[in-house]
C-alpha cells in the first residue's frame, strides 16, 4: 500500500479495532479508529480515508443506516462491511447502499484487503443441498423487518407482534447456522 492509504476502522469493540489497526499499519496504512457511526462520519472530513471498514452492530446507530452518510462524507473511499451478525438481507442492503463488499467475522486483514479490491463479488460457495433451517429463516426475517424499520427495535417488535425484549434477546444471539 502507498503512504496515502488511510483506513477508518468503525467498530464499538476497542480490542478488535486495536488488533485490526496493528494489522493494517503493518501493511502500510494510516489508521484511525471510531467507536460509533456518528463519530466516523465526523472523522471523515479531517482524516479523508481511502478505505472504511464498518461494523453493522453498534449501540447507537446501525452501521447499515450510516453507509450513505459515510459515502457522502468520504466519496472516494472504498467501504467494506465486516459483521459478526451476517444475514442475506443486510448483505443486499449494504451493497445497494454503496458498500464495495460484505464480510463475516472473523476475517483476516488479508481477506479484508482483498474485499476492498473486489467489486461486489458473488461468493462462489456452492448452494447447500439441504434447506435453510426455520431458526435461520426467522433470524433473516427479523433482520429484514428491522431494516425496514430503520433499526428501530420497538417498531420492529410491534411489526413482528412480539415483545421488544424478546426481539432484543433474539437479535443479540449469533445467527443460527443454515
Amino acid at each position: 500500500m502507498s503512504a496515502e492509504s488511510r483506513i477508518l476502522l468503525v467498530d464499538d469493540d476497542p480490542i478488535f479495532t486495536a488488533v485490526m489497526a496493528r494489522g493494517f499499519e503493518r501493511r502500510g496504512f494510516v489508521c484511525q479508529q471510531c467507536s460509533s457511526a456518528a463519530s466516523a462520519v465526523q472523522a471523515c472530513a479531517a482524516f479523508e480515508p481511502t478505505h472504511i471498514l464498518l461494523d453493522l452492530n453498534m449501540p447507537e446507530e446501525s452501521g447499515l443506516v450510516a453507509i450513505p452518510a459515510l459515502i457522502r462524507a468520504a466519496p472516494h473511499a472504498r467501504l467494506v462491511v465486516l459483521t459478526g451478525y451476517a444475514s442475506i438481507a443486510t448483505a443486499v442492503e449494504a451493497t445497494r447502499s454503496g458498500a464495495r463488499n460484505y464480510l463475516c467475522k472473523p476475517a483476516t486483514v488479508d481477506e479484508i484487503l482483498l474485499a476492498f479490491e473486489e467489486d461486489r463479488v458473488v461468493d462462489s460457495t456452492p448452494i447447500p443441498t439441504s434447506p435453510t433451517s426455520l431458526d435461520r429463516l426467522e433470524w433473516e426475517h427479523m433482520q429484514r423487518v428491522l431494516l425496514d424499520n430503520n433499526g428501530n427495535i420497538s417498531a420492529t417488535a410491534r411489526a413482528l407482534g412480539m415483545h421488544r425484549r424478546t426481539l432484543q434477546r433474539k437479535l443479540a444471539k449469533r445467527p443460527v447456522r443454515e
